[in-house]
């Protein structure tokens, strides 16, 4: 199904070239500032801090909060916005402003390159390092989920086949990140959060036609379409069956969603604590207006109200490429394909660099100690050789998981993306709150916390165990997430208490930071 027309091919071929040769720019110009995996991972330019807060903000969002979501709130209506857009964002938003200057604080005085490193040196315990090195390799889920969405896109833009504009993707990706890292990737970051900020505008006022007749007659279009897109809660979907699975579990979620490695780990790219407000004030601004975006949605809903186009199924995944090929003007279209773009590829650069440097610096080098790592590779640093190493399998992986995706999908990408992220940042969240917030913690209590996490969320998931009292159970991933955090909380926290017969508060850690206007 080809949904762009000749104009639209020719503007995207030349819109995307443009684009690679100013990527490629600030890459090369990074890059001759990389010298170590260091400098690789937190980088050694003095970045502004609203520059390093769009990059904060560019990283969190990804081709879930432009591309795929929106699809499920066309699907299944106003009980995916309450929870995408509302519940979801708020509490990730506050947890953001709460854990980041004690992360920052911790993260900058043990010199931390990775999640996993911050974890074995609060923890001193190498083990648990490598442990949470293992662990990130979940979020290659979230790695695909965002190539599946860029593939989507640009296929649907320049009129080419899924399989070969996955290949150019990744190609292109992967291979500029074997050499700029955090140097290049705020510059890049922060020129496709400024993108964003404009496509988001964009898409959300695309729909204004719709309220003619005011809130309700736009909510009269859905309900003629289908009524149980304006209820809060629908039965039709596993994800937003109940208030639980809509609100509840999205909170929970959204609380412990920030403890993944391409976001805390940002904060510690400041160069003095005195920027850490500023910071949080540009990126939790620009981020609330990302996680709006899926509202889009219910215009795209109203284009294709029996979710077909050309008389053609819309995969969910497809949906939204789809509304922004038909619904805009070349030039306009152009700019949100850029836009959707930028969305994808700033958070797959931070999960690239994340993830990389977390495999080579936390499982193959305490692993395989000086036999890899003690001498130059072809005069480089032997840990800046083996991370692009790294990267290369990384891209292999990444386009077999991600055309499996796209021929297979289990209703959405998303899904598949949230089971493993989702079980990453369960087994994190109570690690972080006991190192950054308690002092005297027991090494076991966050070792237990995190493995009876992990191992609730995927027993919750596969055997889709129910949660008592509501109609939710472990199929949706949120669900099955929220179960696993509250699981390592109590865990954690009762071992903390059984070893040392207290619990006690850390006082050398400053108070959360709060947001001046």
């Amino acid at each position: 199904m080809q949904l762009a027309s000749p104009e639209m091919v020719t503007g995207g071929w030349i819109l995307i070239t443009l684009y690679v040769m100013i990527i490629l720019y600030f890459v090369i110009r990074g890059a001759g500032k990389t010298k170590d995996i260091k400098d690789y991972a937190l980088g050694n330019i003095l970045f502004s801090p609203a520059a390093v807060g769009l990059s904060l903000a560019a990283s969190i969002t990804s081709a879930a909060t432009f591309i795929i979501n929106p699809g499920f709130v066309a699907l299944y209506g106003f009980s995916g916005v309450i929870s995408m857009a509302f519940a979801l964002p708020i509490a990730a938003l506050i947890s953001l402003i709460v854990l980041t200057k004690g992360f920052r604080k911790h993260g900058k005085s043990a010199k931390a390159l990775s999640m996993a490193d911050w974890m074995k040196t609060m923890y001193k315990s190498e083990g648990f390092g490598i442990f949470f090195g293992f662990l990130s390799l979940l979020l290659i889920t979230f790695i695909v989920l965002i190539c599946v969405g860029l593939t989507k896109v640009l296929s649907s833009t320049l009129n080419i086949p899924e399989f070969y504009t996955l290949l150019g993707i990744v190609i292109f990706i992967f291979g500029y990140m074997m050499f700029g890292g955090a140097n290049s990737m705020v510059y890049t970051n922060t020129i496709q959060a400024i993108l964003m900020i404009i496509v988001a505008v964009i898409l959300l006022g695309s729909g204004y036609e719709h309220f003619r007749d005011g809130v309700f007659g736009f909510i009269d279009r859905l309900n003629s379409i289908d009524p149980k897109l304006t209820q809060t809660t629908n039965d039709d979907s596993f994800l937003f069956r109940d208030y639980f699975e809509i609100i509840i579990a999205q909170f929970i979620v959204g609380i412990a969603i920030i403890c993944q490695p391409h976001i805390l780990t940002k904060s510690l790219l400041l160069k003095s604590d005195r920027d850490v407000n500023r910071y949080l004030l540009v990126g939790c601004a620009a981020q609330f207006l990302f996680f709006l975006v899926v509202i889009a949605g219910l215009y795209a809903r109203i284009r294709f109200p029996d979710l077909t186009a050309g008389g053609v199924p819309l995969p969910m995944d497809n949906i939204v490429s789809a509304y922004v090929v038909s619904e805009f003007t070349v030039v306009v279209a152009l700019i949100v394909v850029l836009g959707l773009i930028s969305a994808g590829i700033s958070t797959l650069e931070s999960l690239i660099q994340a993830l990389s440097t977390s495999i080579t610096t936390d499982i193959l080098q305490p692993l395989a100690g000086d036999q890899l790592f003690k001498k130059e590779i072809f005069g480089l640093p032997p840990q800046l050789v083996w991370n692009r190493i790294v990267i290369g399998i990384m891209a292999f992986i990444t386009i077999f998981f991600s055309w499996d995706q796209i021929v297979n999908p289990k209703l959405s990408v998303g899904i598949f993306a949230q089971n493993g992220v989702y079980a990453y940042f369960s087994a994190a969240f109570t690690p972080i709150m006991l190192g950054m917030f308690y002092k005297n913690v027991p090494k076991l209590a966050p070792i237990l916390a995190s493995i009876f996490a992990v191992t609730t969320h995927f027993i919750m998931y596969y055997a889709m165990l129910p949660v008592p009292f509501t109609q939710a159970d472990g199929e949706n991933p949120g669900v099955a997430a929220a179960v696993a955090i509250v699981v390592g909380v109590v865990v954690g926290f009762t071992t903390y208490y059984l070893k040392n017969g207290k619990i006690e508060r850390r006082k050398d850690v400053e108070e959360p930071v709060i947001i001046e206007s």
